[in-house]
């Protein structure tokens, strides 16, 4: 049962992420999390995370944005690597109020809360129509990747405020989905090197076979989804992208993410 809804969700979240340039982790953590300990999805999603962004840098990386990738990737992954050691600083902050659905309890955090009305202020760009022209000059570039890099880090939301800058941008439907590609897949090496040493200790408790199982899945959803770009229109991403930035964003609000 767990291989096929995992594999399931590896494929359709792969199709739909390569599109967005986020999401994947955040679908397979939780049905990871269903059949296994925490920290074994976690490291679980990170592989299969990684090998379908190698995967996808196969297919589109030749349209990356060489500009971008230097003034906006570089700053990203430096306070990428801040904002997780500035989490590490702030994890006793008390949260702000919590409730109770379904039976299961939900807190409201101060550092969350803030990544959801950010997200919630990106995705108005794409809604209000005097917004939606509005692209992030070049020399802004840098201070995107400074932003989106920081709370990225602090949140574990990358793939979000990578998205929600580099839609602004002014690129190509290609480029962004390419440029954005070389970025997660330089972030998840950087990962992996840290998930590595806990390989040791981990590695009796993976199911590789599960985890073959979903990359090639994820690969598969991908595979698709780039035969598809071709037909998507880059106002059906733009839109695609503000609906998942909302819905993130309350997700984060809520404590539900």
């Amino acid at each position: 049962m767990e291989y096929i809804l995992i594999c399931i969700v590896a494929l359709l979240g792969s199709g739909l992420t390569l599109f967005s340039g986020f999401g994947l982790g955040t679908l397979l953590i939780p049905i990871f999390g269903f059949f296994f300990p925490i920290e074994i999805a976690i490291f679980l999603t990170a592989i299969v995370h990684f090998l379908n962004n190698i995967f996808k840098l196969i297919l589109l990386g030749k349209n990356a944005n060489k500009q971008i990738l230097i003034y906006f990737g570089i700053p990203a992954i430096v306070f990428a690597m801040l904002g997780a050691y500035t989490l590490s600083l702030i994890t006793d902050l008390s949260p702000l109020g919590s409730y109770v659905l379904g039976g299961k309890t939900f807190y409201i955090v101060p550092i969350k809360l803030g990544i959801g009305l950010i997200l919630l202020f990106f995705s108005l760009f794409e809604v209000i129509p005097s917004w939606s022209e509005i692209t992030f000059d070049k020399k802004f570039m840098p201070l995107g990747g400074a932003l989106s890099g920081f709370f990225g880090g602090l949140s574990g939301l990358q793939g979000a405020l990578r998205s929600a800058f580099l839609l602004r941008a002014g690129l190509t439907k290609e480029a962004f989905i390419s440029t954005g590609i070389v970025i997660a897949c330089v972030i998840d090496v950087l990962r992996m090197s840290v998930y590595t040493q806990h390989i040791a200790s981990e590695a009796i408790k993976i199911d590789y076979t599960l985890i073959m199982c979903a990359t090639l899945s994820a690969f598969i959803g991908a595979f698709w989804g780039n035969r598809l770009l071709g037909k998507v229109t880059l106002k059906t991403i733009q839109m695609l992208i503000a609906f998942l930035l909302m819905l993130f964003a309350v997700f984060l609000i809520f404590g539900i993410l």
